[in-house]
């Protein structure tokens, strides 16, 4: 995209085609809802922080518009959000503008009558959201690590080169302690850029590829196989095809005696291609090999499902040979980057974990593998060691833990777990989010103006805002609580509307989407390759700006400049940098607006606000793709995908099997029926997610939902 058009459309985003002024007042999820969905503006008057000169007094009466005709469609007061008092956490007084009851498709703006003052436009309609996910999920193409960008997958602004894959690189790498050695060589290519910075992180990888596999599997439905990248047609959903694009990579860092290598260090360059330093490998630890276990046995799950047998057979070999290296070497500890700890000086972030962490990866690894395998071992593995996770010991669930809680939610569907094993997961889970004060209380109680609350804002906070919503929708993906599926749906989406703009800064937490529906987008990330004074800086300044779809890091109260600026940074020159731009946001200010959109580098740091991460990318991801419709990309007859058919699993099953309609169907008026295979009925009930099944013989049978209108069946065996 040439300047003159990204003008254009900054222009347009501004509104300055129309007879009323935008305002950053009035904040809305920038592409919009869907008709069913919550939809709430905000209209908010800064008290505290960077804006506080900016008061507003919201007019008595706003209204729905649509941009089409003009006409206002609905109209409201706002009302003042805990009686017009002042939100800590954002610095702004607030008022509603509640839409939800206007569900007609359509583009729309929301006006302050009064004061002539309008929103950015928006969409109304059930797909709102599916070319934002396309967009988000191939971010994963651009990270990848040794693969050309070229058109017509990338997009022109963004072709580069496969990067890494020169002399003494990628296919050449050595040991970070012999790293003039050719026999030390190993072929470690693939993988994608971790995040702002090239290194490949193991851990941090197979939590990735881990995650993806479980959003394909919690949803099959809503992924289509036409996001353009080059494995799109070949009647495999893209997601999968980028899962398999880091796990091939994950195979390769693997040793024969099945340890798992911990990181490799890349060179850095703009555009990657350029990159011309040697890579060097890590050694080997427990922790990742726990967690490419975990992550080999899953995929062996769904690549089995697809019907790729041959690779699933590898996979599941790969699992086992990591899980019996790492319960021979439990203890095996690899720091790459600590210096308080005996750093060995490669990588850019610390991959390591501690001994919880390492436990917790070797849980996970045995609930996957009991799941592939059958064997006794790992189920009495998982049962006698679950209870050391912290939601069980603290009764307590929060978004930090968000991988750990759903490792244990992800038992609960396993047949063969043992009944009070998962009575105890599911009632410990339930409990604590209709009791402690940051769960269900916080929604019940509106303790956020922008409706996505958080207790701690961090590093990282969008992909906490994400994970928070993980844990409200997990209520309703594991039919925890089925009195408040509908708040947990409305309160996970609301962190979807605070990512696309529903927050103090008017802020699109995504980059450069102005060509998919953004409207004031992030225009700048901490990243090598988009970094501070390229062609790829800013967007609307530099000739291209970052490519579309990237999340940054999120508000971050406890941003500083390198603590060198408080004496000397070694010269003049590097202290000048320290006040190249002023700090005021992100420094100093409210939670939610502790912000830049900026990208410097040392002094100012500002990876700790605007760095992307693949681990942000993939959580945010998921989240959105629970409020997706059902892929219009179709696939061939022959793809295990049939998505006019039940999806039934675990299937074999044992004692549950879980039951989801195709697509998005709603489950409204449908009655459930479990018949033997010669048509006798042994259950009748409303339709539910979970069946107990466990006082039915073994056999087969066959599972119908019908209402009125449809009706789907299903064979399913139980062993």
């Amino acid at each position: 995209m040439n300047t003159k058009v990204l003008t254009l459309l900054f222009i347009l985003s501004l509104g300055y085609t129309y007879s009323q002024s935008t305002t950053n007042h009035i904040v809305t999820d920038q592409f919009g809802y869907r008709p069913d969905a919550n939809k709430i503006a905000v209209i908010r008057d800064p008290q505290t922080g960077f804006d506080s000169n900016e008061s507003f007094t919201p007019g008595n009466t706003y209204a729905l518009v649509n941009a089409s005709t003009n006409e206002q469609v609905f109209t409201a007061p706002p009302t003042a959000w805990n009686s017009g008092a002042e939100d800590i956490s954002s610095g702004d007084k607030a008022w509603w503008f509640d839409f939800s009851s206007y569900t007609t498709t359509g583009t729309y703006y929301i006006l302050d009558i009064t004061n002539n003052l309008r929103s950015f436009e928006f969409e109304i309609k059930e797909d709102v959201y599916n070319e934002v996910l396309k967009q988000a999920v191939r971010t994963f193409y651009y990270q990848r690590v040794g693969f050309a960008k070229e058109t017509p997958y990338a997009e022109p602004n963004w072709v580069d080169g496969a990067s890494h894959m020169g002399s003494l690189q990628d296919t050449e790498c050595r040991s970070y302690d012999a790293p003039n050695d050719p026999s030390t060589e190993k072929d470690v290519s693939g993988g994608w850029y971790d995040a702002g910075d090239y290194n490949k992180y193991t851990n941090w990888t197979s939590n990735y590829i881990y995650e993806m596999l479980l959003a394909y599997e919690e949803n099959p439905d809503v992924w289509g196989d036409d996001y353009n990248i080059p494995e799109s047609g070949n009647n495999i959903p893209d997601l999968l095809d980028e899962a398999k694009w880091g796990m091939d990579h994950l195979l390769k860092l693997q040793n024969d005696n099945g340890s798992m290598i911990a990181v490799v260090s890349e060179s850095h360059a703009s555009p990657p291609s350029s990159a011309t330093g040697q890579s060097l490998y890590g050694g080997v630890n427990s922790s990742s090999t726990w967690n490419s276990a975990s992550t080999f046995a899953y995929g062996a799950k769904i690549f089995r499902a697809m019907g790729m047998n041959a690779y699933a057979n590898t996979l599941e070999q790969a699992a086992l040979n990591a899980w019996n290296w790492a319960t021979a070497n439990p203890d095996v500890v690899w720091r790459n980057n600590d210096a308080a700890n005996g750093s060995r000086g490669i990588g850019a972030g610390q991959q390591e974990v501690d001994d919880y962490g390492r436990a917790m990866y070797r849980l996970r690894a045995a609930a996957h593998l009991y799941e592939i395998t059958t064997q006794e071992a790992f189920k009495t593995f998982f049962e006698n060691n679950y209870a050391e996770t912290h939601m069980i010991t603290w009764n307590f669930v929060f978004p930090f833990e968000s991988r750990e809680q759903e490792t244990l939610l992800y038992y609960t569907t396993i047949s063969g777990a043992s009944d009070s094993v998962i009575d105890d997961i599911i009632t410990r889970y339930s409990s604590s989010m209709n009791s402690n004060e940051i769960n269900f209380s916080s929604f019940d109680n509106k303790i956020d103006p922008y409706m996505a609350h958080l207790d701690t804002y961090t590093w990282g906070s969008n992909n906490i805002k994400a994970k928070k919503g993980l844990t409200f929708y997990n209520i309703k993906e594991y039919t925890l609580n089925p009195s408040r599926t509908e708040d947990a749906e409305k309160a996970a989406e609301n962190y979807i509307h605070y990512i696309h703009g529903v927050n103090p800064m008017n802020l699109l937490y995504l980059t450069n989407m102005y060509a998919h529906g953004g409207d004031r987008c992030a225009n700048q990330i901490y990243h090598a390759w988009f970094d501070d004074g390229t062609d790829w800086d800013e967007t609307g300044v530099s000739l291209y700006g970052p490519a579309p779809g990237f999340v940054p890091g999120g508000a971050n109260p406890s941003y500083d400049r390198d603590q060198c600026c408080n004496s000397s940074c070694g010269s003049a020159a590097n202290d000048a940098l320290c006040d190249a731009i002023s700090i005021t946001p992100p420094k100093g200010q409210p939670d939610q607006k502790s912000y830049l959109d900026f990208n410097n580098n040392w002094p100012l740091n500002s990876w700790s606000i605007s760095e992307n991460s693949c681990g942000y990318q993939i959580a945010y991801i998921r989240l959105l793709s629970k409020f997706v419709s059902t892929s219009n990309a179709t696939l061939s007859v022959n793809s295990p995908r049939i998505s006019n058919k039940l999806v039934l699993y675990p299937n074999p099953a044992r004692n549950i099997i879980r039951v989801k309609l195709p697509g998005n169907i709603s489950t409204t008026d449908y009655k459930l029926t479990v018949t033997s295979i010669i048509g006798k009925k042994l259950i009748e009930i409303d339709m539910q997610d979970r069946i107990d099944v466990s006082r039915l013989n073994p056999g087969m049978y066959i599972i119908k939902v019908a209402n009125a209108n449809k009706s789907f069946s299903q064979k399913f065996i139980l062993q």
